[in-house]
């Protein structure tokens, strides 16, 4: 079944099966998001399918994890700057209330936002947001997806 890497995103990244991997890190793997109503929305994904929370992972691969969210934020942030004169900022965050694995938001926030919902976390965004397909991650974002993962690599040869 050709959706069954979202069963196992750490596994099929593993395997080199996941679609949605950008480009492999130290600690986990860089992947555009599932939905893209803030387009450039990625997700790091740890390289450990048995670490839960951070404090799983022994701290020299802790650090590298937090270092892979630093450079997977500044990536979008530079790509999303580049190509919206909107983009205003990145979050970062790392839940874990969901999905029971290790993973870090990326969302990039633009000055189209609407008013209520630029103040606040991108979780009180209606809920049809998540689930609406014109927001779903799709050909028509190859360009932004490129350049997240050119920009990646741009910080991989600074480093």
């Amino acid at each position: 079944m050709a959706d069954d890497w979202r069963t196992d995103r750490i596994g099929s990244a593993l395997r080199g099966e996941n679609p949605t991997v950008l480009r492999r890190l130290t600690a986990g793997f860089a992947v555009i998001g599932d939905v893209q109503f803030l387009p450039g929305y990625s997700v790091l994904l740890a390289d450990d399918p048995d670490a839960e929370r951070l404090s799983d992972l022994p701290r020299p691969k802790r650090l590298a994890f937090l270092s892979d969210m630093d450079h997977l934020g500044e990536a979008v942030e530079r790509a999303c700057r580049s190509a919206d004169p909107a983009f205003r900022r990145v979050n970062l965050e790392i839940l874990g209330n969901t999905d029971g694995f290790l993973h870090a938001h990326v969302w990039p926030r633009f000055d189209w936002e609407p008013p209520d919902a630029v103040a606040g976390p991108v979780w009180l965004y209606p809920r049809d947001r998540w689930s609406d397909a014109q927001f779903a991650l799709a050909p028509r974002h190859a360009p932004l997806r490129k350049a997240i993962t050119a920009e990646l690599d741009h910080l991989h040869t600074e480093n």
